[in-house]
């Protein structure tokens, strides 16, 4: 088993017209063993600003923190929120400064930036980003979450849409997957307000 499938774990973000929402699955487990059902994926850096960490849980929280606080500094320095394209340069760099040694996780980044204009990316454990117009998934389920996405996904979706679609994608998709599930953790970010909804799914 890859490291990365230790803990288990289902990330997906998606653009909507405006907006865009970030879905995670809850589980935290080693290996087939269920340790938790309520283990927080997706992190808030600022209003419309959030990163989901999927890969080994303990290499999350570290990188989570580090990230924290290279924002506050940037905060510090420049009086003002990092964009979303800075803030995946920066997830970019602090990952490949460490590639000899990577921290084991595939963050999901998904942010408003000027205008309102929803951005989304992807990287791997070393910083190489992916860049994508409609959805980006990561973590153990992202085979089955490629497949549903791409069957539900419309481009242009209101925050209501949205959110039905992604929550279908990510419970269809943990069920088809041992190592992810017990629900799901869902934000909807528009230009005025965050909406945040937890799921219940099966508990097997």
């Amino acid at each position: 088993m890859s490291i990365f499938e230790y803990n288990g774990s289902a990330l997906v973000a998606m653009v909507g017209k405006n907006c865009f929402a970030i879905a995670s699955d809850r589980r935290l487990g080693v290996q087939l063993q269920t340790i938790a059902t309520d283990f927080q994926k997706i992190y808030q850096i600022h209003g419309k600003l959030f990163i989901g960490l999927a890969g080994l849980a303990t290499d999350a929280q570290t990188l989570y923190q580090r990230l924290v606080f290279r924002h506050k500094l940037y905060q510090l320095r420049e009086e003002r929120d990092m964009k979303p394209e800075t803030f995946a340069s920066l997830v970019s760099a602090v990952l490949y400064e460490k590639r000899f040694g990577p921290y084991f996780c595939q963050p999901v980044i998904a942010g408003l930036g000027d205008e309102d204009k929803p951005f989304i990316c992807t990287m791997d454990s070393i910083g190489a980003k992916e860049l994508a117009k409609d959805f980006v998934v990561a973590g153990t389920a992202s085979e089955s979450l490629y497949g549903a996405c791409e069957a539900m996904f419309k481009p242009d979706m209101e925050p209501e849409d949205l959110f039905e679609t992604i929550s279908q994608a990510l419970l269809s998709s943990v069920d088809r997957d041992c190592l992810s599930g017990w629900g799901g953790h869902v934000y909807v970010v528009t230009p005025t307000e965050v909406t945040e909804r937890i799921l219940k799914g099966r508990m097997d």
